[in-house]
């Protein structure tokens, strides 16, 4: 009976032990990532190319005249949100919002960002 109580006691600590030395092992570092602002260039806004994809992907959730609807109002979007944080939800979508990151091109992304920024 001795025996199996100092065993178990043996092991008890052995996993504290091991228990204290991962909590302190360093966390390994993740490489950064690159600002959302270097993927965006800087290019004028271009609602030529910006309405139909406007159309086509957001105009069912945030209205034809970007009033909202299921989504939030967009008229003034650009004064509340930075062009990274516009850019970010649209590729990477949340809140409800799906993601376009594989839907549209990173050019596209790219228009509708810039369009969407200049809506002050």
């Amino acid at each position: 009976m001795y025996k199996w109580i100092m065993s178990g006691l043996i092991v008890v600590v052995c996993l504290f032990g091991v228990g204290l030395l991962l909590n302190n092992l360093p966390a390994k570092e993740r490489p950064a990532e690159p600002s959302a602002s270097s993927a965006i260039p800087d290019r004028p806004v271009d609602a030529a190319a910006a309405e139909p994809i406007y159309k086509s992907n957001c105009l069912s959730c945030h209205g034809d005249q970007l009033q909202g609807g299921v989504g939030p109002e967009l008229t003034k979007v650009g004064s509340t949100m930075s062009k990274e944080s516009i850019y970010k939800q649209i590729a990477n979508g949340g809140g409800g919002m799906p993601k376009f990151k594989g839907r549209l091109s990173d050019d596209e992304i790219v228009t509708i960002t810039t369009w969407l920024a200049a809506k002050k």
